[in-house]
C-alpha cells in the first residue's frame, strides 16, 4: 500500500527539530531509523502530515559513561548497542536483547529511541528498559524532562511523550558486580515479533539473592514489570536449584494473577 501524502523536513540541529515538530502540531511525527514507523505508514495505520527526520543529528547518537549510569543517544542503532564495549561491560542485558531483534539489516537501521517510542508491547527493548529501571530524556519547546521507564509506556503503541517532544537519550544505571541477567523470548521465526519474552536480572550477595527484577514482553497492552513475581526470590539462596524453585513459584503466582 502507498502511504498517505506528507511533508518532510530534515533539521540540522536538535533545536531546529524541536521547533519543526512543535510547528507541525499533532499531525507531525519524528522519524529516525524508520524501522517502526515506515511499516505503519505503508499500511496507513499512521498518516502524519509532516515527518521530522532526525536521522542526521550526530548529537543523538553514541554511548557515554556518566559515572553510575550510561547515557545512550536515542539515535544509537541496535547494532551499535550489540557491539559497544561500554554497553557490554555495564549493561549486558541491553546488548543481549538487542542482538536478537529482527535481522542484521533492521539492527543496522533501527534505533533504541525508535524502539522505545514505538511502545509496542511485543518489542524486546521496552521490557528490558523496565527491568533496567531506565530513565528516558525528552526535549520539547519548554526544555528537557526525564521520564522513568515505569511511567513512559501508557497504552498500546502509546508513550507519555508529548506531541511536541523528542526523545533524546536513555539513561541506564550500570549493573555492578554481582548482577546476573538473561533475556529469553519465544518466537516462531527468527525475524518475528516475540510471542512472549522475559528480561530477568538478579543481584547476588553473600550467597543469596539481594534483588531480582523481571520485565515481560507481549503480556499486556504495555510492557510489564512483574514486581510481585520476584517476591519468592527475596533473600533466597542464589544456587541454581533454589533459583529454579523460586522461578517456578513466581510463574505460578503470575498465572494466577493474570487468570
Amino acid at each position: 500500500m502507498i502511504p498517505a501524502k506528507f511533508d518532510y523536513v530534515r533539521p540540522g540541529s536538535l533545536d531546529e527539530a524541536v521547533t519543526a515538530l512543535a510547528d507541525g502540531g499533532d499531525d507531525a511525527k519524528v522519524i529516525a531509523g524508520g524501522q517502526s514507523l515506515l511499516p505503519l505508514l505503508r499500511l496507513r495505520l499512521a498518516y502524519p502530515e509532516l515527518l521530522v527526520d532526525v536521522g542526521g543529528l550526530a548529537e543523538l547518537r553514541g554511548v557515554t559513561d556518566a559515572g553510575d549510569a550510561l547515557v545512550i543517544g536515542a539515535r544509537t542503532t541496535l547494532y551499535q548497542l550489540v557491539n559497544d564495549p561500554l554497553v557490554a561491560e555495564h549493561c549486558g542485558l541491553l546488548a543481549q536483547a538487542s542482538s536478537g531483534v529482527a535481522d542484521p539489516a533492521v539492527r543496522h537501521r533501527g534505533t533504541l529511541g525508535g524502539a522505545l517510542v514505538h511502545a509496542d508491547p511485543a518489542g524486546d527493548l521496552p521490557a528490558v528498559a523496565l527491568a533496567l529501571a531506565a530513565t528516558l530524556v525528552a526535549r520539547g519547546p519548554g526544555g528537557e524532562r526525564e521520564i522513568s521507564a515505569a511511567d513512559f509506556f501508557v497504552d498500546y503503541l502509546t508513550s507519555s511523550l508529548e506531541p511536541d517532544e523528542i526523545l533524546t537519550a536513555v539513561r541506564v544505571p550500570k549493573l555492578g558486580p554481582g548482577w546476573g541477567y538473561h533475556y529469553e523470548k519465544f518466537h516462531r521465526t527468527a525475524q518475528a515479533w516475540a510471542i512472549v519474552g522475559v528480561a530477568a536480572l538478579v543481584l547476588r550477595s553473600n550467597g543469596a539473592v539481594a534483588e531480582a527484577r523481571i520485565g515481560l514482553t507481549n503480556m499486556g497492552p504495555t510492557p510489564v514489570r512483574a514486581s510481585a513475581a520476584v517476591t519468592p526470590w527475596a533473600a533466597s539462596s542464589s544456587s541454581r536449584d533454589r533459583c529454579a524453585r523460586a522461578s517456578a513459584s513466581s510463574i505460578s503466582a503470575s498465572r494466577c494473577r493474570m487468570a
